[in-house]
């Protein structure tokens, strides 16, 4: 496992190492939105009220997102395979913490540890793929790495009806632990080493301080904002916020290998596709968080006939997300993600336009509509981020990326809440047309990128680095 990481890794191990990220990443990314389902009843079993309840996916989500980029820069300081296994050994022991919960104050903590192990799991994953794939194969495993996020993503409600329908609520949590364990072994066999830092690189413990309360005020904030909280309290959070923000990037802007990697940003594809990347997964949450109101509130479909209904997209991704993952070793990404992303924002309309009684059938294909321009579009984008960046800085690319997918999804989520306080009825046909919006957006940010390399020539900050 010494092989040089600029070859990747030979085809038997490979695979290992892509079974391993696969189990852990999907476990992870599921957990964000698996308990939504179950909320009710796990606010009914624990005797806690709606509104508290909603803690319980909160809680995850907000530990996820002020961790990420710590975890990431913690992963190019000590190794990439040393982040993963520990986040899969905390997520585990955390999942078995959550169904052995007895009150929502235990089960919130025990989310909180649990997203701090996911964190980790998120954080290095696409660092990973990186040096487990031969450069020249790397659009491939971008891809089928973008398939397991989006799949898990869009699919969390439907596996949450499954396992409900044949099970308690805690089974939602005790089912990671076996598949964490697994995915701890084989990645103790599999994944690889990646290089040694280099000697200038330090971990810095203030910036990761001022980027949790960064990322931690922005969430709250804007879920504050959605859910109709005291105005005062939300520009205390949005003063203390900018304030933070603004020191926060002025330190990362006087270090050579930031926690933040604004540096990055100063690659114009890079900036390109975090900005395509967020706009993206707004449009994504609106959709997939308001469509199964709109089909159990208007249409009378149950959750299972409701999952069923939502399926088709995650299929079609399953289909596209291979096939774009290797066009985009020859067609430019800015081009395949504008062609995506139009596709995608066509879908939303469409699911806007329905008729007052639609059939399956016009769901169905307007929803496999939104699958192939979703997949289109993600694995090209997250290939993108990942070259752009110098290969030692891969862990903050890495980390950018799932920072801006989480970003954008919990602000979907609570943009959804604002639909709902705004227009009441309608809430649904609001949220699917914002959400074709801010495809378009997307749209138009990737076409920019057309008029910049596909990659990024090597600098002086590229030089090898001795292996571990």
């Amino acid at each position: 496992m010494t092989r040089s990481c600029s070859d990747g890794l030979p085809a038997p191990q490979r695979y290992g190492a892509i079974l391993a990220i696969a189990l852990g990443i999907t476990v992870s990314v599921l957990d964000g939105t698996i308990a939504n389902v179950a909320l009710p009843t796990i606010a009914r079993d624990l005797q806690a009220s709606p509104a508290s309840s909603i803690w319980v996916v909160n809680a995850y989500q907000l530990a996820v997102v002020i961790s990420l980029l710590s975890l990431a820069s913690l992963g190019d300081l000590i190794g990439y395979r040393r982040i993963y296994q520990a986040g899969l050994l905390v997520f585990s022991i955390t999942s078995l913490f959550c169904a052995l919960s007895d009150s929502l104050v235990t089960l919130t903590i025990a989310r909180v540890l649990q997203g701090f192990g996911a964190a980790a799991i998120m954080s290095v994953n696409t660092a990973l793929i990186r040096i487990i794939y031969p450069q020249r194969f790397l659009g491939r495993g971008i891809a089928i790495n973008s398939l397991i996020v989006a799949c898990s993503s869009a699919a969390g409600p439907t596996i949450a009806a499954a396992i409900l329908a044949v099970a308690s609520w805690q089974w939602l949590f005790a089912i990671n632990l076996p598949i964490g364990i697994v995915a701890l072994l084989l990645g103790m066999k599999f994944l690889p080493a990646n290089s040694q830092k280099k000697s200038s690189q330090r971990f810095d413990p203030i910036s990761a301080v001022m980027n949790a309360l960064t990322f931690g005020l922005l969430i709250t904030a804007i879920s504050g904002f959605a859910q109709g909280q005291s105005l005062l309290l939300i520009a205390a959070e949005v003063a203390a916020l900018l304030v933070i923000g603004y020191f926060f990037v002025r330190r990362q802007l006087d270090q050579e290998s930031p926690l933040l990697p604004v540096d990055l940003l100063r690659i114009p594809i890079f900036a390109l596709s975090m900005g395509t990347s967020i706009c993206s997964f707004t449009a994504q949450m609106l959709a997939m968080v308001s469509l199964p109101f709109f089909l159990q509130g208007a249409l009378g479909r149950d959750e299972v006939a409701t999952g069923l209904l939502l399926t088709p997209w995650p299929l079609a991704i399953i289909v596209v997300a291979p096939i774009a993952g290797r066009l985009v070793e020859h067609i430019h990404a800015g081009l395949l993600g504008g062609i995506g992303l139009a596709t995608f924002a066509l879908g939303l309309f469409l699911l806007a336009m329905l008729p007052a009684a639609p059939t399956d059938l016009d769901i169905i294909w307007r929803m496999v509509l939104c699958g192939i321009g979703f997949g289109l579009f993600q694995s090209p984008n997250n290939h993108t981020i990942i070259s752009a960046a110098p290969r030692h800085r891969s862990g903050g690319a890495s980390g950018m990326l799932g920072t801006a997918r989480l970003l954008g999804q919990t602000s979907g989520a609570a943009l959804v809440a604002l639909m709902f306080n705004l227009f009441h009825n309608n809430a649904t046909h609001a949220s699917l047309v914002l959400a074709g919006a801010f495809a378009s957006v997307a749209a138009v940010v990737s076409c920019l990128r057309i008029t910049q390399p596909r990659s990024v020539p090597p600098t002086r900050t590229d030089e090898p680095n001795s292996p571990t």
